[in-house]
């Protein structure tokens, strides 16, 4: 099969290959699924691996590290581990303190998301109407996950604090000598330095990219919409209600609306994604290759010329592309005024029309990017193979598929996943040139969503314009399954990848 491979064409290989790929998933999913009962094995191990140093220290520990199960830090203060003693012990006073006047309020409410929004009443003295306002279920919600994650990091804390002391006892027992205050100091700048340079950014990356995304997924299972808006009302937990009806599995007529809209605007996504990426790709290389080429005079012009496109902000251009391609835009009365058409051109309002126009417009102000790119690229790949190509007898089409294409696949696929990734969430281009308009409905009922529409634009609509925020969590947590599976297996699988050191 090997030497049948190398005797086909380039389009013969990579079809070989597309096919190779999808007859190989369900045994991939297969090997996937048979793992998990082995990773399982592992993480309950681990997890076993903690109660088990729970209990040598419940047990076999003395009074000071007994006495540290219940007050943090209490057997390091009595070894003269003052510093990280008192910081576990500050930190103790502070969750407690946290949960008493703040956490268990909410937490504790986690379960209705509250029972009472507000109450309207008189004001006796005035006689004007006011307003009570009691449980407010997004900020249950928002601060009950907040609480979650502390107590997991105090659980965390309390674990490392029994066995730090546990530890400090084996020490004081085998007469060793115990780090100083200094000496944790010392570490913490030298040799544990990255734990201290990383400690605020991933504080940072808990608070502003792990909860948000939790606090996402949990709405997912609310019905919070336009008719439970806090904080006049409340919103409840609904299950997997939001997930039946954007599949389609709903009673209600919504449901098969989302179901169809879903649907179509997944598949245009897709589709924009694949065409969007590889167009830049294949004409910013070719581009390149033609700017590079020996006896084009003038490089540094065409190059400034198409960097040009980059200097310009890109909001200011596609805002300025959509008035340019609007119907009663510059380029139609353009047309009409020379007399080669007889009514506008609906370049944004045709759905079909629509879309090819968008991929077009994105190939202007993309395929620069990928022709600075390729262009440094392109200047370290050996003349010797060229040489040695048109001595073969080989033309510039097979020189190019043979040696360009290839070492510009192994070294720019990284670069190739980033932008088809990026273009599945590409707003910009899309919310800033059509709006996702024109609008796209199911047999006469209107779907809130456009025709040029990615899943990341209409979820931006579900927010905005209909208050939808159950069903627009669904499709976030869709997008983000979506984008980190295919990060995940498309960079996983590439040469680049697998075989980092050498260039195949």
């Amino acid at each position: 099969m090997n030497l049948e491979y190398l005797k086909m064409s380039p389009f013969e290989k990579f079809w070989y290959n597309f096919k190779a790929f999808f007859k190989r998933l369900p045994h991939r999913f297969a090997a996937f699924f048979k793992a998990i009962p082995q990773k399982l094995k592992k993480l309950w191990l681990a997890f076993a691996g903690i109660f088990v140093n729970l209990g040598e220290a419940a047990t076999k520990g003395d009074w000071k590290t007994r006495t540290s199960f219940a007050v943090m830090g209490f057997g390091l203060l009595c070894r003269k581990q003052y510093l990280r003693g008192i910081l576990y012990l500050f930190f103790e006073v502070l969750f407690i303190l946290y949960m008493v006047f703040f956490g268990w309020k909410y937490l504790s409410k986690m379960g209705s998301l509250g029972e009472q929004a507000v109450v309207k009443g008189i004001d006796p003295i005035t006689g004007l109407e006011t307003y009570t306002y009691y449980d407010n279920s997004l900020l249950i919600l928002l601060y009950s996950l907040l609480t979650i994650f502390i107590i997991a990091a105090f659980v965390y804390m309390w674990y490392h604090s029994v066995k730090g002391s546990y530890l400090t006892q084996q020490f004081a027992e085998a007469r060793l000598k115990l780090p100083t205050t200094k000496d944790d100091i010392h570490s913490y700048a030298d040799k544990n330095y990255h734990k201290t340079l990383l400690s605020i950014p991933m504080l940072g990356l808990v608070i502003f990219t792990i909860l948000p995304i939790f606090f996402m997924i949990f709405i997912a299972f609310t019905n919070y919409d336009k008719a439970h808006m806090p904080p006049a009302q409340l919103f409840q937990w609904t299950g997997f209600e939001n997930f039946v009806n954007v599949f389609g599995g709903g009673v209600s007529a919504n449901s098969k609306v989302f179901a169809f809209t879903f649907t179509e605007v997944l598949l245009w996504t897709v589709v924009w994604a694949f065409f969007a990426t590889f167009t830049n790709y294949v004409l910013g290389m070719i581009v390149a290759i033609l700017i590079n080429k020996k006896g084009v005079k003038c490089k540094k012009l065409w190059r400034t010329i198409l960097v040009m496109t980059i200097a310009i902000p890109q909001f200011v251009s596609l805002m300025f592309m959509s008035q340019v391609l609007a119907d009663q835009g510059l380029l139609n009365n353009l047309l009409l005024k020379w007399g080669w058409i007889d009514k506008p051109v609906p370049f944004l309002t045709d759905g079909t029309l629509a879309r090819v126009v968008i991929i077009i417009v994105n190939m202007w102000i993309g395929i620069p990017y990928t022709m600075l790119i390729c262009t440094g690229i392109l200047m370290n790949i050996p003349a010797d193979l060229y040489e040695s190509a048109r001595m073969d007898g080989a033309g510039p089409v097979r020189a190019y598929m043979k040696i360009t294409l290839p070492y510009m696949l192994h070294v720019t696929t990284p670069y190739l996943i980033t932008q088809f990734i990026g273009n599945l969430n590409n707003f910009n281009v899309i919310f800033l040139l059509s709006g996702g308009n024109p609008p796209l409905d199911m047999s006469g009922i209107p779907t809130g969503a456009g025709k040029t529409d990615l899943l990341i634009t209409w979820l931006y609509k579900l927010t905005v314009s209909d208050s939808e925020y159950g069903i627009a969590s669904v499709i976030g947590i869709i997008t983000f399954v979506i984008v980190a599976v295919l990060s995940l297996l498309l960079y996983n699988r590439s040469k680049s990848v697998k075989n980092e050191e050498e260039f195949m």
